[in-house]
């Protein structure tokens, strides 16, 4: 279904995605329209395709799927347009001058004739200037972005697109659409290659096939790899482009001429990858044939006064990591859960603060971070944080390789779970170190693996060039943990512990393996246990320190099903709760909450143990909803991490439930 009409007022409108709620006038009469619209504003003359939908409060709607906007068909509607802030220089006064002096020539005007602006009073040349470059920008902008559409790219990269190409994107897409591989995030090569075949594009163009090789190479980071064998890239592009290998290697000389990709031995990299690659290996190698080695005379005797004041005794395997420590540059401390590693870090940074150097602690995700603030008792930070690179790796990670780091002030810097430190994260780590700094990474290769390419502790300790202490022993403490004693059995191709086994060991209640046959009893389970069941077995409380993680979204036992089924036992609706709905998600006070994105602009504040404040909400951040405040149109959400920030209601497709997460989001939480 096809309407055309012109928009009177917006409703709502998300300023992250464009999703619009607004009032639509056709000749028919008035219509409510729903969908994702960016740079849409009241007074705009759109040509809309979709269907009509009832919703259950709010009635009849038009579901846009697709729009494209036009130029105002009457004067008045133009001047409605002009008035309402979007064109710079601009406002309600000026517009109806605008029309009143030009008429049907306004847009001529606006366009080609800029100067003729000045015939009006309180209008410059500069202004007049303003306010056609923002006139066509905006049209030049809203072109692309109808047109970007067909080819499956959102309103973000319609942006990044015109932001890269300017006002002759549509010209250079037409003539090679394959440029959209380099200049947008994320796109789809099978759809835009479809597009191109469809636009009378050669299969064999030279540009078709290189960014077929290009799309090939990315599609293996997705898995981790920062690079790939030549051979299976040559069987992955013939299948894909339906060309020769001769072809494909005619292309592939051109794309090593032009720097773009670096081939060695017979694997191939895309240049940023190799360049990180290359530049970790250059620093890491930099950093242990340095002369400047901070090393602390006397330790042994050191050590024997800490163990001594602090009432800790050292295995000799950690005693043998912190002289590993002491003497190198560069040290790994890898071993399982329950070995040690964290009296380690604590005994490192005692003993290094007690001689007046400074340990700077970190590590890749926020949870990781906020433990280890917790057992060493001094702050850590994501290597985001520390490094002041979130911003920046945020618009374009392959971009940033070469992107300046501003140096670490500190002597020793700690990197916990390090099995979750990508290729590109280590990178900007190492430009961040002075020659002299000591490097300590810790973590286990058995853990959750980077989301982003490159397994670099693995390699690292593959290397055999870089000292590595391995601890194999569970300590006495951690060996009455089921969790920790299975974790290691599940490691080395062993079932859980016996009944018998446990009995006989007198093992901690921590641990309990549940098996159902149906998806509807595993679902009973899950609310039978966050609903009190644990409380036989500690003071656990759902909202204090449960968290249910699945691996999937989708089905009654992922998180999109969860969350609505564990809210409703949870937090169940209630005349002294107070809830908003967006879209279909209903979100109540005392709900827990996920940010999904980054957001290095929203303000928090904290209030203990001192006044805080600063800016930037992170991707996998938990927190409860406090407070709804419908007269405001605000929501405040206390995170765990005791910071509270008011979320505006436009604001609130940031946020998703948190009663389940994915595997995926457990990992990445960031602070």
């Amino acid at each position: 279904m096809e309407i055309t009409g012109e928009v009177k007022d917006i409703i709502y409108q998300n300023e992250i995605n464009s999703y619009t709620v607004a009032e639509f006038e056709t000749e028919e009469g008035e219509i409510t329209i729903v969908g994702y619209l960016p740079f849409i504003s009241s007074g705009d003359t759109l040509k809309l395709t979709g269907k009509i939908v009832t919703h259950q409060d709010y009635g009849e709607q038009f579901k846009v799927e697709t729009f494209e906007k036009m130029m105002p068909k009457s004067l008045d509607s133009l001047e409605r347009y002009l008035a309402n802030g979007t064109i710079k220089g601009v406002g309600p006064a000026t517009a109806k001058k605008i029309i009143a002096t030009f008429g049907e020539e306004t847009i001529h005007v606006l366009k080609l004739e800029p100067d003729r602006l000045m015939q009006i009073k309180g209008i410059t040349k500069e202004k007049a200037t303003i306010i056609s470059e923002t006139f066509i920008e905006n049209w030049e902008l809203w072109q692309i972005v109808g047109y970007l559409e067909k080819f499956g790219i959102g309103v973000q990269n319609a942006k990044n697109v015109y932001k890269k190409l300017g006002t002759n994107a549509i010209e250079e897409i037409e003539a090679n659409p394959y440029l959209l591989i380099d200049v947008a995030n994320n796109v789809d090569f099978r759809k835009i290659d479809k597009m191109a075949m469809e636009i009378g594009i050669a299969y064999n163009y030279e540009k078709r096939i290189k960014s077929g090789i290009k799309y090939a190479m990315l599609n293996t980071t997705i898995n981790g790899h920062c690079k790939v064998q030549k051979d299976n890239l040559f069987t992955f592009c013939k299948e894909l482009l339906g060309v020769s290998q001769e072809e494909l290697e005619e292309n592939m000389i051109d794309l090593k001429l032009k720097g773009e990709i670096v081939e060695e031995n017979d694997w191939v990299y895309l240049t940023p990858f190799y360049e990180a690659e290359k530049n970790i290996a250059e620093k890491i190698h930099l950093l242990q044939e340095s002369s400047n080695v901070k090393y602390i005379e006397n330790m042994e005797k050191e050590l024997e006064k800490m163990e001594k004041n602090f009432s800790i005794i050292l295995s000799e395997k950690q005693l043998e990591a912190v002289r590993a420590i002491n003497e190198n540059n560069v040290c790994i401390i890898t071993g399982g859960p329950g070995t040690g590693k964290t009296t380690i870090i604590k005994t490192i940074i005692d003993l290094y603060e007690l001689h007046g150097k400074k340990v700077a602690l970190c590590a890749p995700t926020g949870r990781a971070a906020k433990r280890m603030t917790e057992t060493t008792g001094k702050e850590a930070k994501t290597l985001h944080r520390l490094l002041e690179i979130g911003k920046m790796e945020e618009d374009n990670k392959l971009d940033s390789i070469n992107q300046e780091i501003a140096p670490l002030d500190a002597d020793v810097v700690i990197v916990d779970e390090m099995s979750m430190v990508d290729v590109f994260l280590m990178n900007h780590l190492v430009k961040a170190l002075y020659q002299g700094t000591k490097l300590v990474l810790v973590g286990d290769v058995d853990q959750l693996p980077s989301v982003g390419p490159g397994s670099i502790l693995k390699d690292f300790i593959h290397s055999e060039t870089i000292e590595t202490i391995v601890l194999n022993k569970i300590f006495r403490q951690a060996a009455k943990s089921k969790i920790i004693l299975n974790s290691h059995r599940v490691n080395q191709g062993e079932k859980f512990l016996t009944k018998e086994e446990i009995e006989e060991q007198e093992l901690e209640e921590d641990f309990f393996f549940i098996s159902e046959t149906s998806q509807e009893k595993m679902l009973m389970q899950i609310i039978s246990l966050c609903n009190g069941r644990l409380k036989n077995y500690g003071d656990y409380d759902f909202f204090k320190n449960i968290q249910v993680i699945t691996p999937t979204k989708k089905g009654m036992l992922g998180t999109k099903e969860l969350n609505k089924t564990l809210q409703k036992y949870l937090n169940p609706e209630s005349e002294s709760v107070l809830e908003k709905q967006i879209s279909d998600t209903i979100f109540r006070e005392q709900d827990r909450v996920m940010q999904i994105k980054n957001n290095y602009d929203m303000f928090w504040e904290k209030e203990e143990p001192t006044y805080e404040t600063g800016t930037g909400v992170f991707n996998g951040e938990l927190g409860t909803i406090e407070k709804i405040d419908e007269e405001e149109k605000l929501m405040k959400i206390r995170f765990d991490d005791d910071k509270v920030a008011w979320y505006a209601f436009s604001d609130l497709d940031q946020i998703e439930h948190a009663y389940s997460i994915t595997v995926h989001k457990a990992q990445r939480k960031r602070v």
